[in-house]
């Protein structure tokens, strides 16, 4: 399988500073490593952060214990280092393994009892809706992601290095945005901190592709009515609604007790929305999509006209999308993903449809969700190449948009119209899936998914893969998901016995 993933480029030299915040023997043992491999591997370290060249800033905050706002370094770039632009703050935090276990134990009990259950654990630091919001994320992926976003919210921080070990690390989780939590077992010093160097050396080199432009004259209103892909959307919203696909926005102040104006001057949006999707409509040639979740709260799953955009190209830089207005919208930009969108059609044909040309690929789903079974029949599975399972990348960063493009690229479904599966899929490592649907004469936009949803052809997961996996054939003629290295894409060609030799490593 070619591994479409530069890793040459992505973990380049950055210029990296240290600002601790926080001592305990093994913090101040892995902030000590941390600086001595991020020298290893050819990054330039720095004392103090400087607003213009330092794309990574370590702090270290204690575990289980709120930091107040006004004393977290996330808040206090600006006033502290003149830091007035994105940078990639990562918080260490240190907890002992018998503290880590019991904690997942007593969230595990408390999300039984429901978000009463959650609120009678009286979490330091949490806002009194965050019961709600933890118990919606142990349904999703149990209490690891609800301590990660426990740990997020009191130390203020969006990325943590939480690693557990008593005098040394036993093992460490990376935490996100999106809620992701791929594991990193302690083998050797080395490769331990190589990996958690170049992760984080990976997310400090990708940019965002969000940086979308207004274009062209508004769309008359007439046009717009007539069409049948903004009906199309509002109802596929419904659908996938009732089928549990889209879950509720990341609201920031639904966690963390930090005034709004605050989390603004930090450059975070108040709510982030999960998903997005979009479909294409032959009447003006272009793709109606959901608008950005980070502008203004909007559910995927119960969308208005008002929640719609027209993307009819991409920047010649690849740095955002093209949409036009439509007439009496408030036409806001589309979704973060929105070059992808687009672009996954460049590289693929074109089909006869109703008397016009149209791309072969008609809609487009994205949920931070994971696929348990599918059946080959119907659904195309394509991986992504392998180092996008380890170096994870995540929403609206030209490395996932490359990811996504490439992949989707390499279809045989989609490369070949007359090829009888009707759907695609690929899964992004700690992000989620990515669906396609081709044209199915007789059938309304996304219909060809939802009904494969009911049908077990497509059977949806709340799980998220946190790292490799692939798919292994079943009883009922599907293929089910696997985390066993013997199923991963990239090992199906090996000879058995080399198979286990050269994937033992990875098994963590």
């Amino acid at each position: 399988m070619k591994d479409l993933f530069p890793l040459h480029e992505w973990v380049r030299p950055r210029e990296v500073a240290f600002a601790p915040r926080f001592s305990a023997p093994l913090t101040d043992a892995v902030l000590a490593n941390l600086q001595t491999y991020f020298e290893k591997l050819g990054h330039r370290i720095v004392e103090r952060p400087r607003p213009e060249s330092t794309y990574i800033l370590i702090t270290s905050a204690p575990y289980g214990r709120d930091v107040y706002w006004k004393e977290a370094l996330l808040f206090n770039l600006r006033r502290l280092y003149g830091i007035r632009r994105l940078i990639d703050l990562w918080a260490v935090v240190t907890v002992p393994p018998a503290r880590f276990q019991e904690d997942l134990e007593r969230l595990a009990r408390a999300w039984e009892a429901g978000p009463d259950g959650i609120r009678q654990l009286n979490l330091e630091g949490l806002a009194p809706t965050a019961a709600e919001a933890l118990w919606e994320y142990g349904r999703r992926a149990g209490p690891i992601a609800m301590l990660e976003r426990v740990v997020q919210s009191q130390v203020k921080s969006i990325r943590v290095l939480l690693v557990v070990g008593e005098d040394q690390p036993q093992e460490a989780y990376i935490f996100d945005l999106v809620g992701a939590y791929p594991r990193i077992p302690y083998r050797n010093e080395a490769d331990f901190y190589t990996e958690i160097v170049n992760r984080m050396a990976t997310l400090a080199n990708t940019h965002t592709v969000s940086h979308h432009q207004m274009v062209d004259e508004p769309l008359p209103r007439a046009l717009w009515e007539q069409a049948e892909a903004p009906r199309a959307m509002i109802r596929a919203s419904r659908e996938f609604q009732k089928r549990d696909f889209f879950s509720p926005m990341v609201r920031v102040a639904d966690l963390v007790r930090v005034p709004g104006t605050i989390i603004l001057s930090a450059m975070i949006a108040e709510q982030y929305s999960e998903g997005c999707f979009a479909t294409w409509e032959p009447q003006f040639d272009a793709l109606v999509a959901t608008v950005t979740g980070s502008a203004r709260p909007v559910h995927k799953g119960q969308i208005e006209e008002k929640d719609l955009a027209v993307i009819v190209g991409v920047r010649p830089d690849g740095m955002g999308a093209y949409y036009r207005p439509v007439e009496g919208l408030p036409n806001d930009p589309p979704s973060s993903e929105a070059v992808e969108l687009f672009q996954m059609d460049a590289g693929l044909p074109r089909i006869p449809w109703q008397g016009k040309q149209v791309p072969v690929a008609r809609s487009k789903l994205h949920g931070h969700r994971g696929v348990a079974a599918y059946d080959p029949n119907r659904v195309e599975f394509i991986p992504l190449p392998p180092s996008y399972h380890k170096y994870t990348v995540t929403c609206a960063s030209d490395a996932q948009a490359r990811a996504i493009i490439q992949t989707f690229g390499q279809a045989q479904s989609l490369r070949n119209p007359d090829d009888p599966r009707t759907l695609a899929f690929t899964i992004v490592p700690c992000h989620g899936v990515v669906i396609v649907e081709k044209w199915v004469p007789g059938k309304a936009p996304f219909q060809e998914i939802w009904e494969a949803m009911d049908e077990g052809a497509l059977q949806i997961s709340l799980q998220v893969p946190q790292g490799p996996f692939g798919y292994r054939p079943g009883e009922d003629g599907r293929m089910h998901y696997t985390e066993d290295p013997a199923y991963w894409p990239w090992t199906q060609a090996m000879p058995a016995a080399q198979r286990t030799t050269e994937t033992a490593s990875e098994r963590g």
